[in-house]
């Protein structure tokens, strides 16, 4: 087999991901497998503005994993890339010179390991979009279509592709293929051939509307009206306290805009626990008054109406699936998932905190923001309703793979994917045969 390495930088960790697939396959949709994912201890390489020389490093355990999974005679031929998202994104606009000394520690820590550096930069929200569309459809099989599936889809006009939902720490992406020619926002349409079938794909990232971003618009804007430093906010399980220095909320380009001098240094925030309120309080980040096109997501961005199938990963599968929201056997109505999100919210803290003292108390005093956060941005950001709310799927793995931009990413940069679909072997004689009866049975 041959092997290639991609590591996701993203805003709050890295993952470190190894592919695998046969030699002599190689353009056969769906041969590619994930055989191993390694998280990096620490925070994402963004986080390393302050100690840039720290930001490589911090990568050597993950490396070695790998060093030790693929064989040794194969580590010269084995490609590495390192794609960074959102969170050095932000970093670039905030400080450009820190962001390019993270990379190059990155580069340097990437250039001495066994492999075949290809390479580590900053790829944009429509690339992270375009990879996570093209690996869910790559790993469902949708690209390549036998002449049955074909026939099916031409009788039943089924959508053949599926939607991308990704949301990370600090963006987040909505990708699908819309239901017809949508000339009016040329910026977010992209154009693939792909296996010899060409596809219109419509693409959005909104930088600052991940999760975390999220939560950090969210208390810059609650900060504006306050007259103290306590906040009693909805959001968080009653009972539950934490104190944000002010300075930590407004250095970043996505809540810079509402700095000004408070009478106060520190934040100090109380839960509430009520998840209308956090509803209405979340509904503010989403601005829909303006829209200068025919249909919009929020903020005057472009979006045709969504339709087809969705696969949601990333936060959207890790938050739903800590809710329990996620069975594929049987998708959970629209109006459960929010009494469950509801419910989860009412508890109060020292209920919660004992039932799930294995989880990190950062991310568990989050989910409940989160969970209303999701539900806002899926039924109010894109407009998916009750009707259509079974048409998201929300994905962890598909088969062995993780579902993300980074194998879309590999695919598309060793030329895994080609434009045109390869010569069909001929039909062998049992096929053959078959064929010839249907047809028979046809006109009979």
């Amino acid at each position: 087999p041959q092997y290639g390495i991609v590591l996701d930088a993203g805003s709050s960790h890295t993952n470190l991901y190894v592919y695998e697939w046969p030699a002599e396959k190689e353009n056969d949709t769906g041969v590619v497998q994930q055989v191993e994912v390694c998280k990096v201890e620490g925070p994402g390489i963004s986080g390393y503005s302050h100690a840039t020389e720290k930001a490589g490093p911090s990568l050597a355990q993950c490396l070695q994993q790998a060093e030790k999974v693929i064989p040794s005679q194969q580590h010269h031929e084995t490609p590495v890339y390192l794609g960074a998202t959102a969170g050095m994104r932000l970093l670039s606009l905030e400080n450009k010179s820190a962001a390019d000394k993270v990379l190059s520690s990155v580069e340097k820590m990437l250039r001495s390991a066994p492999f075949n550096f290809q390479g580590a930069r900053i790829i944009s929200g429509q690339e992270e979009g375009a990879y996570g569309w093209i690996t869910i459809n790559y790993l469902l099989g949708n690209f390549k279509q036998s002449g049955w599936t074909k026939f099916l889809h031409s009788l039943k006009s089924i959508s053949e592709t599926s939607g991308a939902l990704d949301l990370g720490g600090a963006s987040t992406q909505i990708t699908f293929v819309p239901n017809k020619h949508f000339p009016e926002s040329p910026e977010n349409l992209l154009y693939f051939r792909l296996y010899g079938k060409d596809y219109q794909v419509y693409t959005h990232s909104f930088l600052c509307y991940g999760k975390d971003q999220a939560l950090q618009q969210k208390l810059a804007r609650d900060l504006q009206t306050m007259e103290n430093s306590s906040l009693l906010d909805p959001c968080f399980h009653q009972g539950y306290q934490r104190t944000v220095n002010i300075s930590d909320l407004f250095k970043n380009p996505c809540t810079s805009a509402r700095k000004r001098q408070f009478p106060f240094s520190q934040l100090h925030i109380q839960g509430e626990g009520d998840y209308q309120k956090c509803r209405r309080n979340i509904q503010e980040l989403f601005n829909k008054t303006h829209c200068p096109y025919s249909s919009c997501s929020f903020n005057g961005i472009y979006l045709p109406p969504v339709q087809g199938d969705f696969g949601a990963f990333s936060a959207f599968y890790f938050v739903m699936n800590f809710l329990n929201l996620t069975s594929e056997q049987s998708p959970v109505a629209l109006d459960k998932v929010a009494s469950t999100i509801e419910s989860f919210c009412a508890r109060p803290w020292h209920e919660v905190k004992p039932a799930y003292h294995q989880i990190k108390e950062k991310y568990l005093s989050e989910y409940c923001f989160s969970g209303v956060y999701i539900l806002s941005l899926l039924e109010n950001g894109y407009e998916f309703t009750e009707k259509n709310w079974q048409s998201i799927h929300f994905l962890g793995k598909i088969g062995s793979s993780d579902a993300g931009w980074t194998l879309g990413y590999m695919l598309n940069l060793t030329n895994m994917i080609p434009a045109e679909e390869p010569a069909v072997p001929p039909l062998s004689h049992g096929s053959y045969v078959g064929l010839m009866v249907l047809c028979s049975l046809v006109l009979v």
